[in-house]
């Protein structure tokens, strides 16, 4: 019975990061422009999303419904199945209404496509964890009804599953004409080739530096031939 629990423990630990992280990329959601789409997509898509609502609905109700105070188990595993409920119950409370928004706003949006299937997928292992315990310990109305919620729980994640791997091959197939047609137009209008500039960084060879030849020095002045002698007083 102790290694039973803690297994549970464990699952619904890592179930309630999963969920919590969904919840979280709800809330942080922002309104952006997006083009039209096509009829036929928009409704393929409001026909998942109708059916996800009311599939929502349907598992707070059951999920409502469950008294696992009376079960015949321990303690701690009624309150790691509580705890379960609890998330599944605030994901689509919250966390799946706005990932159901955004889609709704841009039914071909790939992300918004992704970020549900994947809330979806959290949500149906959490929820499996439920049923499994109701099948073992609840009663046989909580667990048929938790078992039809699964099953068309189930039935949403596979057809937006199909529907995200259409998306993403007309992506592809998009990014491909594309890129043809961007080859097309390169080859019937070619870029004129590029103008040569040829720089001449080669320097000119220095002139010699003629050197001044000195000037020989002028001679000194003679002295005057018959110089006259200067009279004495007497």
């Amino acid at each position: 019975m102790p290694t039973s629990r803690n297994f549970i423990r464990l699952r619904v630990a890592c179930s309630l990061v999963v969920l919590a992280s969904f919840a979280a990329s709800a809330q942080s959601t922002t309104d952006n422009s997006v083009p039209p789409v096509a009829y036929a997509s928009a409704t393929e898509v409001n026909n998942i999303l109708t059916q996800l609502r009311q599939t929502s609905q349907n598992i707070e109700t059951d999920l409502g419904k469950m008294r696992i105070e009376k079960w015949k188990a321990d303690s701690g595993i009624k309150r790691d199945v509580q705890g379960n409920v609890e998330s599944v119950r605030r994901n689509v409370q919250s966390a799946l209404p706005e990932l159901i928004t955004q889609l709704s706003n841009s039914p071909d949006d790939i992300a918004a496509t992704f970020n549900l299937y994947r809330n979806l997928d959290a949500l149906y292992d959490v929820s499996g964890q439920v049923v499994e315990a109701a099948g073992a310990l609840g009663s046989k109305d909580e667990f048929q009804n938790l078992s039809n919620d699964m099953s068309a729980l189930q039935s949403v994640r596979r057809a937006l599953g199909e529907r995200m791997q259409t998306l993403a091959a007309a992506k592809e197939s998009e990014l491909t004409r594309l890129r043809n047609q961007i080859k097309t137009l390169q080859a019937a209008n070619p870029p004129a080739p590029p103008k040569k500039i040829i720089v001449d960084d080669t320097e000119p060879p220095k002139k010699p530096v003629k050197k001044k030849s000195a000037k020989p020095a002028a001679p000194p002045a003679p002295a005057p031939a018959n110089p006259q002698s200067v009279p004495q007083a007497k």
